[in-house]
């Protein structure tokens, strides 16, 4: 399985603010320290804002931080959030599913059950677990 470049920096996002969970994080700060554009780490952000996971705040001294502690955010409902609008195979996208085997298809109940583990074993681990340490810690 491979995760978008949008669940890549998201997980970028909540691991660093898990880093230092009392501070604020702008989109422009994480985007010049990862090397990304801040235009897509900004969509990024409002999705995990959107989601819950991220509180925001407008003005001086604003920015982003974590909605929670980090040890109540389970990664596999993370990456299910991220991915949600991204089908791990053509049959699973539903109304643009054009795939010619589906009526006998016999891997696609396989791949949702793979797809299933997959979540429930990143589900084991919480935000906490993989934590950015503070340089110079």
């Amino acid at each position: 399985m491979r995760l978008t470049s949008f669940t890549d920096f998201g997980l970028r996002v909540l691991m660093r603010m898990a880093g230092e969970p009392g501070r604020a994080f702008t989109a422009a700060g994480l985007a010049n320290e990862f090397r990304v554009s801040r235009n897509h780490l900004a969509k990024v952000m409002s999705s995990l804002a959107a989601a819950g996971y991220l509180e925001t705040r407008r003005g001086g001294g604003g920015g982003a931080a974590l909605a929670r502690p980090a040890a109540e955010i389970r990664l596999g409902d993370v990456i299910a959030t991220l991915e949600a609008n991204q089908a791990l195979v053509e049959c699973f996208a539903g109304g643009t599913n054009n795939c010619t085997l589906t009526p006998r298809c016999r891997l696609k109940s396989r791949l949702a059950a793979a797809e299933a583990a997959f979540l429930a074993e990143l589900n084991s681990s919480t935000l906490a677990d993989c934590a950015l340490p503070t340089e110079g810690v």
